[in-house]
């Protein structure tokens, strides 16, 4: 059933040839990957690859979810004749820090740019969203309060940046005290409501929802595609699925026309309620439309199907997207690999899993699926297997991943791996939940272990209080 499928994703997903900077990042990657923190300078040193910042962008973005790994490396490549860190480059470590916390570090970034003159506003909108991320909802406004002390002037993208960080950090409310504050300051445009919008939608809270759009009809600032692309989903969220699709249909097509996105909420919305027919008609009425679907449309049509059971349809829609130039991502195979998972067919999820690793890039919820798949369903093999195929693609584990395993491993009783994965994530800068923790926790009182607990709870702590690199 599946070989059809797989057959066109191999057309669409043939790797290219690797560049000589591909090829240095993924020797950079490699040795960071099996070369202890103390020695790393040296394992560099020795390999001698010369950097670029296209080099050391890559293996930023790779190592993004080991912010201690990817600081290393950051530091060693400064010291490397004729090489200055881009923008991009310093933007992607303070990502890094910010996501394990290190926030002095961070600051001491953003200083160094400003000794550059390399600063912007993006800057800025970084280190705002990753402190609302965490709830740092004071600290994100302070950045916003101090770009100005570091000469980048505080202006409109800015203000919808500091929005934009709050509403999706679900501190909407906070978001429109600082607007009907500010708002005569920066005057806003379409994207400072529909981010206002988006975020009272997630509240959720339709009548405030209701009332930002009335304002900025009211204030003269024309609702874009985007603006109208939130309403519809906010609608389809707040289970007025109907009401939107009643905006769609009275949209000004030459002015404003619906695009293959906003049908796809509506896809969406109906697979969601199991409305699989009018999911059915509603692409097909975009279609008559004029309007070519594009792989979120597809993915939306095929969730609707896994959702009804309906898996012989899923295939009909791969092959549509073959005959139609449409290449679909790792967001369709995790789709796919989501239903059967659901329906219980592990066996047939993995045989998509294998074939899908040849052919598509798999992404952390891909990894992070199949490993619980079999951490839940008892095999821990399997599980492992994945485990060492996601390392041996050098593809860094996130948090969630990490925890994925070792909570595995924790309810089956095997505390040994458990622990060396435990210090492997705190190694790469990863630090482990609350919940992950406390259960090899347990299990290391229960076997009288404590002094393995002290000794991980000591470089749990150390994650913090250490320098990254020496």
């Amino acid at each position: 059933m599946i070989s059809g499928c797989i057959s066109f994703l191999r057309r669409y997903n043939s790797s290219e040839p690797s560049t000589e900077a591909l090829d240095a990042a993924k020797s950079i990657s490699k040795i960071m990957l099996s070369s202890p923190k103390v020695v790393l300078d040296t394992a560099l040193d020795q390999s001698g690859i010369r950097v670029s910042p296209e080099i050391v962008e890559d293996v930023l973005e790779k190592f993004k979810n080991a912010g201690t790994l990817a600081f290393c490396f950051f530091k060693w490549t400064e010291k490397q004749q004729n090489y200055e860190h881009s923008v991009r480059a310093y933007h992607s470590m303070i990502e890094s820090l910010a996501k394990i916390r290190q926030y002095q570090i961070m600051w001491d970034l953003v200083n160094a740019m400003r000794t550059k003159r390399m600063l912007n506003v993006e800057t800025f909108c970084i280190i705002m969203r990753k402190y609302a991320r965490v709830q740092k909802v004071e600290e994100a406004v302070y950045t916003f309060n101090v770009m100005q002390k570091y000469g980048v002037t505080q202006n409109l993208a800015a203000f919808n940046g500091l929005l934009s960080a709050l509403c999706k950090s679900k501190n909407v409310r906070k978001a429109q005290e600082i607007f009907d504050c500010m708002k005569d300051r920066f005057i806003p445009d379409s994207k400072t409501y529909s981010i206002l919008l988006e975020g009272w939608g997630k509240d959720p809270n339709l009548p405030r929802a209701r009332e930002i759009f009335r304002e900025m009809v009211d204030t003269g600032c024309n609702p874009d595609i985007v603006t109208y692309g939130i309403m519809v989903d906010v609608l389809c969220k707040a289970g007025r699925v109907d009401e939107a699709l009643g905006i769609v249909k009275s949209m000004d097509s030459t002015v404003c026309q619906p695009t293959s996105f906003i049908y796809s909420v509506l896809v969406h919305t109906y697979g969601v309620e199991n409305r699989i027919e009018d999911a059915v008609d509603t692409f097909l009425e975009m279609e008559k439309n004029g309007i070519q679907a594009d792989v979120a449309m597809y993915n939306a049509l095929i969730g609707a199907f896994c959702k009804a059971n309906k898996f012989k349809n899923v295939y009909r829609v791969l092959k549509d997207m073959n005959s139609k130039g449409v290449a679909p991502n790792s967001r369709t195979c995790n789709i796919i690999l989501n239903g059967l998972i659901g329906r219980g067919e592990t066996d047939e999820a993995y045989r998509v899993f294998r074939r899908m690793i040849k052919l598509c890039e798999a992404d952390a919820d891909t990894y992070t699926m199949m490993i619980k798949m079999f951490c839940q369903g008892g095999e821990l093999e399997k599980a492992f297997k994945v485990w060492k195929y996601m390392k041996l693609k050098r593809f860094i584990p996130s948090m969630h991943t990490f925890s994925v395993l070792i909570n595995g491993l924790c309810d089956k009783g095997i505390v040994s791996d458990s622990c060396v994965l435990l210090e492997d994530m705190i190694e790469k800068g990863i630090r482990p939940s609350g919940e992950t923790f406390g259960k090899l926790r347990k299990l290391l009182i229960k076997e009288g272990r404590e002094d393995v607990l002290k000794f991980l709870q000591e470089k749990m702590n150390l994650l913090v209080k250490e320098p990254l690199c020496d």
